[in-house]
């Protein structure tokens, strides 16, 4: 067992449907990471049902962080600072996780910090290499979120581009779906896609003006639609494997061109790439082409790290709280919390004005 004063943070993530739960120690290493996906739970239902989200979430959530703390060699009486995610996600499943933090905090008479769920995927990409994230542009790609940020040092992000509709994890699902693949979507679409043909089939990419940042998907998930409904036969096996090639093809390459026209743009040489969808093959084998080819440095967190878990969360609480950041007691989820316009600075960590809330007990 470590030492009382040995200082440990406790992650805990439960935006959608995975109960996640992580020790970093105080210089930010990784001590344990717990993640328990719900699967089996949606799959019936081709998607995340939130109500039963939220029950697995209060089923699990215990569970789940004892065994962080067991896996860390760790008990309660070591950790000296909580982590949760406040949002964005579904509200139900944040508020167990946020209710569950804020309880054990108090109840430990330590901080804790709020930690916005795009703010967590970012620290996943600096977690081995914190020198690089004060210059860096960074790219949040997952099944809510299409967004570019350029780095601000301490005080946050700034937003270059975000998607006008749908993200490229939704463009991802909903494609998957309309193959009969099953769920999750983005896994077994990309799985399929490696023995297709991305040139089989010309679907649309949306870029805009070529100085444009912003991304859509929305005409590729429809023009997927017409293109099935065209094509009767799309359902044999090499035609469907074709098909989802090309549709991986065009989302990659929207967001490969997007990238590097920013890494133009701002002159800075180290990009960033977080969230679910850095974890497709495809993407990831295009982002090192360009790296190796243009002479840019790309980070991309390991796999492990890459679809939703609480390292990223405890990361950027800690990074957070040695701001001198914390939540106050009376803090709240945020399912749909706003992201800023292109002129307003980011920092995703939900805060309080003063230092420190002191815990007292009567």
């Amino acid at each position: 067992m470590l030492a009382n004063n040995s200082g440990l943070v406790l992650g805990l993530e439960t935006s959608c449907d995975e109960t996640a739960a992580a020790v970093l120690d105080w210089e930010g290493r990784v001590r344990s990471s717990i993640v328990s996906s719900q699967h089996a739970t949606h799959g019936p239902y081709g998607g995340v049902v939130p109500e039963l989200a939220a029950r697995r979430h209060i089923e699990t959530i215990e569970s789940i962080a004892r065994r962080a703390l067991d896996q860390a060699d760790a008990g309660w009486a070591n950790l000296r600072l909580i982590a949760c995610t406040s949002g964005p996600g579904l509200a139900g499943a944040l508020l167990v996780g946020l209710s569950y933090g804020k309880a054990l905090a108090y109840a430990l008479r330590i901080p804790w910090v709020t930690v916005n769920h795009l703010d967590g995927h970012i620290a996943s990409a600096w977690i081995d290499r914190p020198a690089s994230r004060s210059s860096a542009l960074v790219l949040v790609v997952s099944g809510g979120h299409t967004h570019l940020y350029r780095t601000a040092g301490t005080s946050g992000y700034r937003l270059l581009g975000r998607t006008l509709d749908d993200a490229a994890g939704e463009a991802f699902d909903k494609g998957a779906k309309l193959l009969g693949l099953g769920f999750p979507g983005g896994p077994a679409l990309d799985k399929l896609a490696r023995s297709g043909n991305p040139k089989a089939v010309r679907f649309p990419r949306s870029l805009g003006k070529r100085t444009s940042l912003d991304f859509s998907f929305s005409g590729l998930k429809t023009s997927l639609l017409y293109h099935l409904r065209d094509h009767p036969d799309w359902d044999q096996p090499t035609r469907t494997a074709d098909i989802a090639a090309s549709y991986q093809e065009a989302i990659v390459d929207v967001l490969v061109i997007k990238a590097l026209r920013a890494v133009d743009q701002s002159g800075l040489r180290t990009l960033a790439v977080v969230g679910g969808v850095s974890a497709n093959s495809r993407l990831r084998a295009r982002l090192m082409e360009a790296a190796s080819t243009q002479g840019i440095e790309v980070v991309i967190p390991p796999l492990s790290l890459c679809t939703d878990n609480a390292v990223m969360i405890a990361k950027a609480g800690l990074d957070a709280y040695c701001q001198g950041r914390m939540a106050s007691w009376d803090m709240e989820s945020q399912a749909n919390a706003s992201f800023p316009g292109t002129d307003e600075p980011f920092n995703g960590v939900a805060i309080e004005n003063s230092r420190s809330p002191q815990v007292t007990h009567s």
